[in-house]
């Protein structure tokens, strides 16, 4: 019996999304475990598995690359050795499928999502960026030597073959004025939790400084520590953040409660979200545990998901169960600003810069970096007061991080 290919759920909440392209062609043999297409979901692309072996036949009615689907659909089928298409449907040329309603949940499917976006077989490996781009850009990648540590080939690769050949990538030109801007699903999906945000909190924003003069001598020793002969990765002040803000919500556990139906949930461990900044729009990532994991734990797995969102290789369940979010503009300048409560989440810390000011202390002035910070908190699960504490014990930790950051 002909099984049928669907459009799987990458995400908890996800009810569409493009299909990025076919990695077998009609006809092609396909045993179970191997990629069948790339999907992508809510900011992410991955690789989705075939869960059956067979033939494979592709409906004629079957999506085309940047083509949006919606979950449940069925694209193809698996076919046993001569059996023939169901309702007698034909191989044809893929045409362009828009979102149509779901299939029902007892659709068979052939397909799962595979936990490493990566082609089998004897092609190259390669990301689903950069598949996706070679496709905008009409370069072939199957031809093109991959720069990764095991020969992948990554979006850099995409880019300079591009640009050998005189192409341009059309995402790098801005838009002209008066043009009309095609929403990709990533944007689709910022639209569509911030509108969540809007509708489900209550939100108050709470802003302070802290005395950030310990915690910028404290990076200094770090880097110098790092320039030595076998030195690590030095911290930067949003790992160093994601550490304290894990501490200090051991004290202050309703800042990370979350609402579930008419009660609240407070959770064991702090899974800190850190905003990433991506062509696609913004992806966050979460850190699990933080509070138990080093400082130089949290580096490693801030930078790598960082790393991997930005090359659009991050897995849903690595953006999902956050329970506290921090985001940073502080490299850009900005001092105050209000972030935007990421649902279910109670509270988003925003990191403003740090600046050198005069300070009194006592009857002297002395120069000191101060750190701008913002607090958004969702009124309905904790007060202003609770939350003021909060913050109030988050600056203690960043005035004096040493010790916070010794245990």
């Amino acid at each position: 019996m002909a099984v049928a290919i669907t459009i799987p759920r990458l995400g908890w909440n996800m009810d569409q999304g493009v299909f990025v392209g076919w990695l077998k062609g009609p006809g092609d043999p396909v045993q179970a475990g191997e990629p069948l297409f790339t999907l992508e979901g809510e900011k992410a692309a991955q690789d989705v598995e075939s869960i059956e072996s067979g033939t494979l036949h592709i409906a004629a009615d079957a999506p085309q690359a940047g083509a949006i689907v919606a979950v449940g659909v069925v694209i193809g089928h698996l076919l046993a050795p001569g059996e023939s298409a169901p309702n007698g449907d034909n191989v044809e040329p893929i045409a362009t499928l828009g979102a149509v309603p779901a299939c029902s949940e007892s659709s068979t499917r052939a397909a799962t999502p595979a936990v490493h976006a990566e082609p089998r077989g004897g092609r190259p490996r390669s990301s689903p960026l950069a598949r996706r781009l070679a496709r905008e850009l009409g370069v072939d990648w199957t031809r093109l030597t991959g720069s990764g540590s095991t020969g992948r080939i990554r979006k850099v690769d995409v880019l300079a073959a591009a640009s050998t050949a005189r192409t341009r990538p059309s995402r790098e030109r801005p838009p002209i004025e008066g043009a009309t801007v095609p929403v990709g699903p990533t944007r689709a999906t910022i639209a569509a939790r911030l509108a969540r945000s809007r509708q489900t909190t209550v939100p108050v924003t709470l802003h302070t400084t802290a005395d950030a003069t310990n915690l910028v001598g404290l990076r200094a020793q770090y880097r110098a520590a790092a320039a030595a002969p076998a030195g690590k990765e030095p911290p930067g002040y949003l790992e160093v953040l994601i550490k304290l803000a894990a501490l200090t919500l051991r004290d202050h556990p309703m800042l990370h409660a979350a609402w579930a139906d008419d009660r609240l949930i407070v959770p064991a461990e702090a899974n800190i979200g850190f905003a990433v900044d991506t062509e696609e729009g913004l992806v966050v990532p979460v850190i699990r545990g933080a509070a138990s994991l080093s400082l130089g734990e949290i580096v490693a797995r801030a930078r790598e998901l960082a790393r991997r969102a930005r090359e659009r290789r991050i897995r849903p369940d690595e953006m999902q169960g956050g329970t506290f979010t921090i985001t940073n503009l502080g490299a850009f300048g900005i001092e105050g600003f209000t972030p935007v409560i990421n649902p279910p989440e109670c509270a988003v810390l925003g990191m403003g810069r740090i600046v050198r000011q005069p300070v009194m202390i006592d009857d002297r002035v002395i120069g000191r970096d101060r750190m701008s910070l913002s607090l958004t908190f969702d009124h309905r699960i904790v007060d202003g007061a609770p939350a003021a504490r909060f913050l109030q014990s988050l600056v203690a930790a960043i005035e004096n991080p040493g010790p916070w950051l010794i245990a």
